[in-house]
C-alpha cells in the first residue's frame, strides 16, 4: 500500500519537476520532467491525475512551442482518466486556437517560398530549412497540430466543454481549420466534427409516407449514422412508424456502450429543400427552420448497412422523442417541405 501511494506521489512529483524547469526556462529539466511525467502516469491515481492536469493546463501557456502540444496530450489522457474536463479545456482550446493560426500562416509561407508539397509531420520531424522557410513558432504549429486535436478532442467529447465554448468562437475555429484543411490538403475531420457536434438540439421530423410529425431533442451525436439508428430507435422501435427498428445492442452501442455492431438503414434522410442528407456527414448537416433542424424520412431507396455505434467513442450520445406532433403542427412544418430530390440534382 506504501508503494503504491508513493508511486502515485511520483506523477505529482514529476508535475513539480516540470513546472520548475519551465518556469527557470531550464530545458533540460524540462526534458527529465517530461519524462518523468510519461514515466509515472500510469502509476497516478484519479485524485493525482485531476491534481497534475489542472497545473499543467495552467502552465500550458509558458511552455515552449516545441513540447507544448505533447503537454497537451498528457492533459487530455488525465481528462480521459477522470480529471476534470472543465478545468482543463480553456488552456487546451486557447492553444488549439494558436495553432490553428500559426499553422495556417505556415502553409502560406510555405507556398510563397517554394510552393512544394507540404512536409508530412507523421514521417519525419521539423528540420532547420523547415524553421527558415517559415519561422520556428509556424513550423511547431504545423507539427504539433495533430496533437492538438487529440487533446482538444479529449475536451470536447464532454458536454459541459462543448456547451460552454462561444459559438462565435466555434464558428472560428471551424472557419480556421478549414483554411489549413484547404491549404494543406491535410483532413483534420476529428477536430472538425467535435466542434460540429450539438447539444440540446431540437429536432423536427417530418415522415413523408404517413404524414406524421415528431418533435425530438438531441445532444452528442457525432455524425448522421449515430443519428439514423437513434431515429429507427425512437420511431420505428417506438412502433410510430412501419420499417426496420434496430436491436438493443445496437441502440445502445449508439449512446454509451462500448463497440460497434452491424446495423442497417430504416429511412432516407432529406432535407426540407429535398436534398439528401447523409449518413457520412453530421447531425449539423440538417438546415434550421424556424429555430429547429427540420428533418424529412423517405422510404430507403435500397438497403444500406454499417456498423451501429460512436464517432466519438468517448463521448455519450442521445436522442429523445418529447412528443408527436397534432396535424395542425405537421401542415405548418410540412409547408416548409419540398419534394425528394435525386443526389446532384
Amino acid at each position: 500500500m506504501i508503494f503504491n501511494r508513493r508511486g502515485r506521489e511520483r506523477f505529482l512529483d514529476a508535475v513539480t519537476g516540470f513546472e520548475t524547469a519551465v518556469e527557470q526556462q531550464d530545458s533540460a529539466g524540462a526534458e527529465r520532467g517530461f519524462q518523468a511525467l510519461h514515466q509515472h502516469y500510469q502509476d497516478a491515481g484519479e485524485r493525482e491525475l485531476a491534481a497534475g492536469a489542472a497545473r499543467l493546463a495552467r502552465l500550458l501557456p509558458t511552455v515552449p512551442p516545441g513540447p507544448r502540444g505533447t503537454v497537451a496530450v498528457v492533459i487530455g489522457a488525465c481528462v480521459e482518466r477522470g480529471a476534470d474536463p472543465l478545468v482543463c479545456a480553456p488552456a487546451i482550446l486557447d492553444g488549439l486556437a494558436d495553432a490553428v493560426r500559426a499553422a495556417g500562416e505556415f502553409c502560406e509561407r510555405w507556398a510563397a517560398t517554394g510552393g512544394d508539397e507540404l512536409p508530412d509531420p507523421e514521417e519525419s520531424g521539423p528540420d532547420e530549412a523547415a524553421f527558415e522557410r517559415a519561422g520556428f513558432e509556424q513550423t511547431m504549429a504545423w507539427w504539433t497540430l495533430p496533437q492538438w486535436e487529440m487533446a482538444s478532442v479529449a475536451m470536447l467529447n464532454h458536454a459541459g466543454v462543448r456547451t460552454g465554448l462561444d459559438a462565435g468562437r466555434r464558428a472560428e475555429l471551424l472557419t480556421s481549420i478549414r483554411a489549413v484543411e484547404e491549404a494543406s490538403g491535410h483532413d483534420f475531420k476529428c477536430l472538425t466534427y467535435a466542434l460540429l457536434v450539438l447539444d440540446d438540439e431540437p429536432l423536427i421530423v417530418i415522415d413523408r409516407p404517413t404524414g406524421t410529425g415528431y418533435a425530438l431533442r438531441m445532444t452528442g451525436l457525432g455524425d448522421t449514422f449515430q443519428l439514423h439508428t437513434l431515429l429507427a430507435d425512437r420511431l420505428t422501435g417506438g412502433g410510430h412508424l412501419p420499417g426496420y427498428a434496430p436491436a438493443p445492442q445496437e441502440v445502445a452501442v449508439c449512446r454509451d456502450a462500448p463497440g460497434q455492431v452491424p446495423t442497417k438503414g430504416s429511412f432516407n434522410l432529406v432535407a426540407p429543400d429535398g436534398g439528401w442528407i447523409w449518413n457520412e456527414g453530421t447531425p449539423s448537416d440538417i438546415p434550421v427552420v424556424d429555430g429547429s433542424r427540420l428533418l424529412v424520412l423517405d422510404p430507403p431507396p435500397y438497403e444500406r448497412g454499417w456498423p451501429a455505434g460512436r464517432f466519438f467513442p468517448g463521448m455519450t450520445g442521445d436522442l429523445v422523442l418529447e412528443r408527436v406532433l397534432t396535424a395542425e403542427e405537421t401542415a405548418r412544418w410540412s409547408a416548409h417541405v419540398r419534394p425528394a430530390r435525386q443526389p446532384g440534382n
